[in-house]
């Protein structure tokens, strides 16, 4: 056994599971029954006493062996409790190898935690059968969310990535509800409950256990076909939903079937299953899951309604459906050797969805998306002490959770961009298809995708990428101008400034996208392509105009001297908007490091008044926020800040206005709903006034039409900032009776602009009642985390509630107690409020969670180091700019 990792017996294999689920109650206790017989292999020469299994949260009543004839019962039953496992032991040394059969009838429960075999509450609209479990207030639906580690919670199996099997489904079901799996229905067998039948679904593929899926209720889907012939048929593809929402589930299908056809042919490997389904879960504790051919995901991810749903979501629903199909190649055809090569899936498919997504929509700018969302959010979580590197090890399958993270997705997807756009699209995908050709129906590791795409591309991939993907961290390159020359050092970026030399040994492979010329618009490309040593000097370079990492293609921030980065700021208008948000985004993590200065940063924001891109807007306002956010406690500072921020988005608030125009395009309406939900909370009184205009007619039912679903977000939020409880209270309402799928997420989220620290208890109350479900328990706090009035009782309440709410509501999914955790509690800049929450969690058992907690600390007290650094200079600079009297 490999010692950096507890795994299963590796004498023992399955290849082949049969299993049937029975008896499952529909009301009630929520009970079943299932009986698995598991076809294995054995090669321990020296004989055994016991076979050892996963398992948790199951009752195994009784398991047999037949190896070689012989039928061997266990005798005793016994449960690993914290490592999830169960042993059989048959009570004799059983000597045998060979293909074995393994039969286990076990009990379980459908749990309402997101995780295994589980049920998610809703609201039905229409008729629904009698035989849909309910309770008083809300119907039931069941699915099943096995990755990582738990189809151990649902039937005791083999549950590592690496051990591979076929799967043959059956489930009881009412004979009035529709039943699923990721492979067609093969038959319907009668049963011997009255109003009962049992399907029976086709074989699957070799395929590891947390792709099996499942899913019972009350369902309808929409259907269309792919137009690429598979084994001669168009593909079959649904999105399926409870009763009432199929509708919702069009746009989804029709990006569906585009982008299977477009990933058969990107990949030269035809989608491999006979039919792909996309189902709607009420409850969902991630975005989706990529089951083999039974995609699951959480409503706003896969439903949109054109006359009621915000347009973000639009763009939401394109790019979850494209991230979760690529994962049908890369992670489900080939998967991961082990947890530690996570990002291998996810790393991947975040990147190659937005390429798909970039090929169905240009028109959206897919990359300056990326760049302002992705690349951005890595580089804030990278830039922590406490960060870790793409690939991690992991010990045991309970660890990886906490890895389903921005490194994980975020860092790994902009690496993966990074090389792609350094070997070319059309070889890096080439060096990707052989790969997948090479081991599909089987694991890799990330050597063997390096392996591939240096064959592919004649270079060493490996040399280039092993820092990136196995050193914690990224560089910031600091340049130094002479005259036809720059000076390039590279160092570890800390958010706190302060690399010990132990921690900055790491030198990257950092491609340049070195750019210089006689001007912005007729800058070429420089001889220089990449940056191998922790300094050098780069001759040639023409000082009149040049730039480096061209349109943020590559992984690492970019210090350059302050008289440059204000030329930059003068040449904007010849700047790719990957590059302006390259450059405020630069400019800002620089200021808050004390590598640059917020000064220089508010000056060089200043001059994009007249900026006209919602991407580039969504850089600027969110770095603004977060410099507003951290200097919030300090009364002149913050007013100061406060109008330099109205200055800044007025003009182009009062530019954009409020009408939705026929054919405009995706990026201007989401950018008015960025300015207007700015600007209202800034306090600039003609949006203010628009917006209480609007929510009253909308409110009183006089005018439902008068706010465009793009705005409710920031109307709604607007009235609870300026007119408190009867706004609050009206909003709420909304909450609790909007049809609109993406109601529940707006009002939450608006709901987090209170004022008062009674409205906010209130509020939290609220969002620990029954009335929120699990999976959006933290929609709200995050914006009462970013709220500097009330910011300080979302800690409050985590500290005198967590015996009583957070921990028994949470904790049976760490999931999302952690995420509860680290987007709560991640704002402040005070340093008594990390040692308070250090001490509060001292002495606790935080497995699950204490990665966040880390990651809470160190943003802590990074920021009280920035504000306590820059505050004087700050305050000077507001001063001599008229922002200060």
């Amino acid at each position: 056994m490999a010692s950096d990792r507890d795994i299963l017996p590796s004498w023992i294999k399955p290849s082949h599971y049969t299993l049937s689920i029975h008896d499952l109650e529909f009301g009630g206790s929520f009970n079943y029954q299932g009986t698995v017989t598991i076809t294995t292999n054995i090669t321990k020469d020296d004989g055994f006493n016991d076979i050892v299994l996963n398992s948790h949260d199951i009752k195994v009543q009784s398991a047999e062996l037949i190896a070689g004839g012989a039928t061997k019962l266990a005798k005793d039953i016994t449960y690993d409790e914290k490592r999830q496992r169960v042993t059989l032991d048959f009570g004799e040394k059983i000597q045998y190898s060979g293909e074995a059969t393994l039969t286990i009838k076990f009990s379980g429960f459908v749990n309402n935690i997101m995780a295994g075999f589980y049920r998610s509450k809703y609201t039905p609209k229409g008729e629904v059968p009698a035989s849909v479990a309910k309770d008083d207030e809300f119907h039931y639906m069941f699915s099943t969310q096995f990755e990582s580690c738990d189809a151990r919670r649902a039937f005791p199996c083999f549950d590592e990535p690496n051990l591979k099997a076929t799967f043959d489904v059956e489930l009881e079901v009412p004979k009035d509800q529709v039943a699923l799996s990721n492979m067609p229905e093969k038959e319907i067998k009668e049963s011997k409950r009255d109003g009962f039948h049992t399907v029976v679904f086709e074989r699957s593929p070799v395929m590891s256990t947390y792709l099996l899926a499942w899913a019972i209720g009350d369902f309808e889907y929409v259907e269309a076909f792919t137009e690429r012939k598979y084994n001669g048929k168009n593909l079959p593809v649904r999105v399926y939903t409870t009763r009432g929402l199929k509708e919702q589930g069009r746009f989804a299908l029709d990006n569906c079937h585009k982008i299977v056809d477009y990933f058969s042919e990107v990949f030269q490997i035809d989608y491999p299953l006979p039919k792909v389904d996309l189902l709607a879960v009420h409850e969902f504790s991630h975005g989706a899951m990529e089951n083999w051919g039974l995609i699951t995901y959480r409503t706003t991810a896969v439903l949109f309604d054109p006359k009621t749903s915000a347009d973000s979501y639009r763009n939401r629903v394109a790019y979850v459906v494209a991230h979760e199909l690529a994962h049908q190649w890369f992670g489900n055809l080939v998967t991961m050797d082990w947890w530690s090569e996570l990002w291998l899936n996810e790393g991947f498919a975040t990147w190659v969805g937005w390429f798909a997504i970039d090929h169905l929509y240009p028109e959206w700018n897919v990359w300056g998306q990326f760049v302002t969302e992705s690349v951005q959010t890595a580089f804030q979580l990278d830039s922590l002490r406490f960060s870790h590197p793409i690939e991690v090890p992991v010990y045991d399958g309970l660890e990886v959770d906490q890895i389903f993270d921005h490194i994980s997705y975020l860092k790994g997807s902009s690496v993966i961009r990074m090389l792609s756009s350094h070997l070319g699209e059309k070889v890096f995908l080439q060096g990707v298809a052989d790969y997948l050709k090479a081991h599909k129906y089987s694991n890799a590791t990330t050597n063997d995708l390096w392996s591939a795409l240096s064959k592919a591309s004649g270079k060493d991939v490996t040399t280039f990428m092993d820092n990136w993907i196995r050193k914690i961290g990224f560089p910031v390159v600091t340049v130094a101008e002479e005259p036809g020359q720059i000076g390039l050092r590279q160092q570890r970026f800390l958010l706190a400034g302060d690399a010990k030399p132990e921690e900055d040994e790491t030198v990257w492979w950092i491609p340049l996208g070195l750019h210089s010329g006689s001007s912005a618009s007729s800058a070429s490309l420089h001889k220089t392509t990449a940056m191998t040593q922790k300094e050098d000097t780069v001759r040639d370079v023409d000082d009149t105009f040049y730039q480096i990492n061209k349109n943020l293609t590559g992984f690492y921030r970019t210090n350059y001297p302050s008289d440059r980065l204000k030329k930059l700021g003068e040449a904007r208008h010849h700047l790719s908007v990957q590059d302006k948000i390259g450059l405020v985004g630069d400019a800002y993590a620089n200021a808050v490091a004390g590598y640059g200065s917020t000064p220089g940063l508010l000056a060089l924001v200043e001059r994009f008044q007249d900026e006209t891109d919602y991407l580039v807007w969504s850089q600027i306002l969110t770095n603004i926020g977060n410099v507003r956010n951290v200097f919030s406690g300090i009364d002149d500072v913050s007013e100061g800040l406060k109008k330099y921020a109205l200055k800044l988005v007025s003009p182009a608030v009062e530019r954009v206005g409020w009408d939705f125009k026929d054919g405009e395009g995706f990026l201007l309406g989401q950018l008015r709903a960025q300015l207007i939900l700015t600007a209202g909370l800034l306090g600039h009184k003609g949006t203010v006034d628009e917006a209480l205009r609007r929510f009253d007619l909308y409110m009183s039912g006089e005018d439902k039409s008068s706010i465009n679903p793009s705005l409710r977000g920031g109307v709604f939020a607007i009235a609870i900032k300026t007119r408190g409880e009867s706004a609050f209270k009206s909003v709420q309402n909304e909450y609790l009776t909007t049809t609109s799928i993406d109601g529940k997420e707006i009002c939450l989220r608006a709901m987090g602009r209170v004022q008062t620290p009674q409205l906010a208890q209130e509020f939290l109350s609220f969002i620990f009642s029954d009335k929120v479900a699990m999976q959006d328990k933290h929609s709200g706090t995050i914006v009462l985390s970013a709220n500097s009035k009330v910011r300080i009782e979302v800690w409050n309440f985590v500290r005198d509630r967590w015996d009583s709410d957070i921990f028994p509501t949470l904790s049976g999914n760490k999931v999302v107690l952690e995420r509860f955790l680290r987007f709560g509690l991640n704002k402040f800049s005070e340093e008594s409020v990390a040692d308070e929450i250090k001490k509060f969690f001292e002495g606790k058992d935080t497995r699950g969670y204490n990665k966040g907690l880390e990651v809470i600390d160190d943003t802590i007290r990074s920021h009280a180091k920035y504000r306590a650094r820059d505050e004087q200079v700050v305050r000077e600079w507001l001063k001599a700019n008229g922002y200060l009297g």
